[in-house]
């Protein structure tokens, strides 16, 4: 797995270089570039295992694995905004709007959002009908019904001063961070115009699983490893799995949302393998 992701890496790093090269210098291209850097683009090596699970070529997934990256890095570039969750760190670099302005990581978010449409317009992904599908999907995955839609409820839930018990928790991650990971799993499928839903309950696993390592990592990860601030939710006093369950606890419900997630995978056999070692891998990372 770890030959293939760094192979993602690269590629998707060119394209999304090629793509902000084409737009007009100035601080807003330069803060995009920079919001585009670094990132374990776990979502993009998603998007290119999945489409190679459907027989479709990387050439052709690799647009589709940029997108989901440049609509990843306007949602943290959004994220980190005094208004939102007031951070100063991100990837071990300042956050765009303490590196230009408010106003530029705005604006820089909005662009990277539009530039995630513009890259699944691309021809190389395929039929119209294709790209219409992922448009679509990426569209609510991001929006009202998905990624917005969980941080509204996470503002809400902070501005209300009332803790959330842990099906409120599993309902608003599965908006926040969830639902961007779905895309990503179920972009191949979708492509290929097939029926997703194996790999859809992979990634409803996968993104609580995710989501609780992060919680973890929050409480016991290195601000020099993870390169973000640690100890934020402690500190607010922010419900959380750790906080709900346990530090134990919450260990053994993302092994229990891998082995979930595993098994949706065993109509694919030894093919998902890449996609079994990343389930392992995203709770044992310490970043």
């Amino acid at each position: 797995m770890q030959d293939r992701l760094a192979r993602v890496r690269v590629d998707v790093q060119a394209e999304l270089d090629r793509a902000v090269d084409a737009l007009p210098g100035g601080d807003l291209s330069d803060a995009m570039r920079y919001a585009l850097q670094g990132g374990k683009r776990l979502r993009a090596f998603l998007v290119m295992e999945s489409a190679r699970l459907h027989g479709v070529a990387d050439a052709a997934a690799l647009p589709v694995a940029a997108a989901i990256e440049a609509l990843h890095a306007y949602s943290l570039v959004h994220d980190d905004l005094p208004a939102m969750d007031d951070d100063d760190l991100r990837r071990g670099q300042p956050t765009v709007h303490v590196r230009w302005s408010e106003a530029t990581a705005i604006l820089a978010g909005d662009a990277l959002q539009t530039l995630a449409f513009q890259l699944l317009a691309d021809d190389r992904i395929g039929s119209p009908d294709a790209r219409l599908r992922l448009v679509d999907a990426l569209a609510r995955a991001a929006g009202a019904e998905g990624m917005v839609w969980g941080q509204a409820l996470d503002i809400a839930a902070e501005t209300a001063g009332t803790p959330l018990d842990l099906d409120a928790i599993k309902m608003l991650q599965g908006g926040k961070t969830g639902a961007l990971i779905r895309f990503a799993a179920t972009a191949g499928p979708l492509i290929a115009g097939v029926d997703p839903a194996a790999l859809d309950r992979y990634a409803d696993a996968l993104g609580l699983a995710f989501q609780i390592a992060d919680d973890i990592l929050d409480l016991t990860g290195d601000e020099a490893v993870t390169g973000k601030r640690v100890g934020k939710d402690a500190d607010a006093r922010k419900a959380t799995f750790v906080s709900l369950l346990g530090l134990p606890g919450a260990q053994a419900e993302a092994r229990r949302l891998v082995a979930v997630s595993e098994r949706a995978l065993a109509g694919y056999g030894d093919a998902a393998r890449n996609l079994h070692e990343l389930a392992r891998f995203v709770i044992e990372r310490d970043t």
